[in-house]
């Protein structure tokens, strides 16, 4: 069994479009390691967003391996798969898809509302979560009055309140501005230094140079998986959170 929190083996994903065979993935092969922080890298099409798929359990493979903290988790059923996602990973979207109507802290207790935690610890975690992100004084303010990055970190706190093992992250800074942006990765970076294991899809080289390991796929293929010999230095004003080495 591997030792690795991701250990992938000749992933292979084909869609069929009518009569043709469109071939997302081509045999990926790749492992990571608990505690990395590994930014995904590639140009439209290149199956980077296919890869992150696979790895966070939305998609089962064509053929090849695919082992979650040891488990195979590429042939479990559907509703199996949604288990291991809402016991062991967490998501960050580029759109933040927060609910407008209700307050961060309530967003932030979402994912506990499918697993029945009950009210009191549900609203303790989440409480918990929102500060971990450095937001613990806007947990009654609505989507709207927070600015995007704010959001952005509501949305970060919401993927980490079910304790996940893994965090996965769809251009998180897409709709951000480039100040807001640094600002959101120094989070990811500061929780990350905290021990969550982060895998970062991207297609800014500026926002990949904060992670330590940078995979870069064309054509369904994994071409390039470099380590960066120092991290690109995080802005001004990083959360004060940054240097907590909180025990996972």
């Amino acid at each position: 069994m591997s030792a690795a929190l991701i250990d992938a083996r000749g992933l292979t994903k084909d869609y069929h479009v009518g009569p043709h065979v469109v071939h997302a993935l081509r045999g990926v092969s790749v492992t990571v390691e608990w505690g990395e922080f590994v930014a995904v890298m590639g140009p439209s099409g290149s199956g980077k967003s296919t890869f992150l798929n696979m790895i966070g359990c939305l998609d089962s493979p064509s053929a090849g391996e695919y082992r979650l903290d040891g488990r195979d988790v590429a042939r479990l059923s559907g509703d199996e798969q949604a288990d291991v996602r809402n016991q062991k990973i967490g998501f960050v979207f580029q759109t933040f898809n927060l609910l407008p109507r209700i307050t961060a802290l309530a967003n932030v207790e979402l994912p506990l509302l499918y697993n029945d935690t009950p009210t009191q610890a549900r609203r303790a975690r989440a409480r918990a979560a929102l500060a971990a992100v450095g937001l613990a004084e806007r947990e009654h303010h609505h989507p709207v009055q927070l600015s995007g990055g704010e959001q952005q970190r509501v949305g970060l706190a919401r993927a980490l309140v079910n304790d996940p093992i893994l965090v996965l992250a769809d251009e998180p800074t897409g709709n951000l501005d480039s100040h807001t942006g640094a600002e959101v990765m120094a989070t990811f970076r500061a929780l990350n230094r905290r021990g969550i294991t982060i895998v970062l899809v991207t297609h800014d080289a500026a926002i990949a140079g904060y992670a330590e390991r940078v995979l870069t796929f064309r054509d369904g293929e994994i071409i390039a998986d470099e380590r960066a010999a120092e991290p690109r230095p995080a802005p001004v004003g990083e959360p004060a959170f940054a240097d907590e080495r909180g025990a996972r």
